[in-house]
């Protein structure tokens, strides 16, 4: 199962997965590729696989990438083959826009889609603010993409709202466990137990 976890830019999404990873077993995170410039907290890799526009660019035309989009001004994406691989051993968590959510509804059936809303404008501007990783131009580009952002939360299956953290990841833990209860994905564990009752009379 792909669980995909979409919200503006400091509404605690990577924070949210860490937590809930440390938490949840089976819960494979997808590392995504973006041409932004890494900052000083963030470890290529782990965080994020940067590479140039050149690079990105030739993978987008090799079709390596299960979705991408420029977003803030530079290129993000995730590979097809990191989601394939990650998805042999356990659920798939991306962290990505609203754009690749919605590439990634249209390709990967069953795919999870969960909105991380801030409280309020006020905070999520504390909050950017707060990183102190960005530049005063960026933190202003990345709030008006936030205006729109925040508007499609109802196109999501689920929506948590980040206005206390350990609240959220409970939240947060609450909506993979129900997911992950859904028919479709209870399927395969459940053939023993159709193929007893097939049997004849229990």
């Amino acid at each position: 199962m792909v669980f995909v976890i979409t919200g503006p830019s400091g509404c605690g999404k990577s924070t949210l997965i860490k937590r809930v990873r440390r938490a949840v077993g089976g819960l494979e995170f997808s590392v995504s590729h973006t041409t932004r410039p890494p900052r000083p907290s963030e470890k290529d890799g782990v965080d994020y696989h940067f590479v140039s526009e050149r690079v990105f660019e030739r993978l987008a035309r090799e079709k390596r990438f299960l979705e991408h989009a420029r977003v803030h001004g530079n290129l993000y994406g995730t590979s097809r083959a990191e989601v394939e691989t990650k998805g042999r051993r356990g659920d798939v968590i991306l962290d990505i826009d609203v754009q690749g959510a919605r590439q990634v509804r249209a390709r990967v059936e069953g795919a999870v889609l969960i909105f991380i809303m801030p409280p309020v404008a006020a905070e999520l501007r504390r909050r950017l603010r707060a990183r102190g990783e960005d530049s005063r131009e960026a933190v202003a580009r990345r709030l008006r993409n936030a205006r729109a952002e925040v508007r499609a939360y109802a196109e999501f299956d689920y929506v948590v709202v980040n206005d206390d953290l350990a609240r959220a990841a409970a939240e947060l833990r609450t909506v993979i466990a129900a997911a992950r209860h859904r028919p479709e994905a209870m399927a395969a564990g459940l053939k023993p137990i159709l193929r007893s009752f097939a049997k004849g009379r229990p």
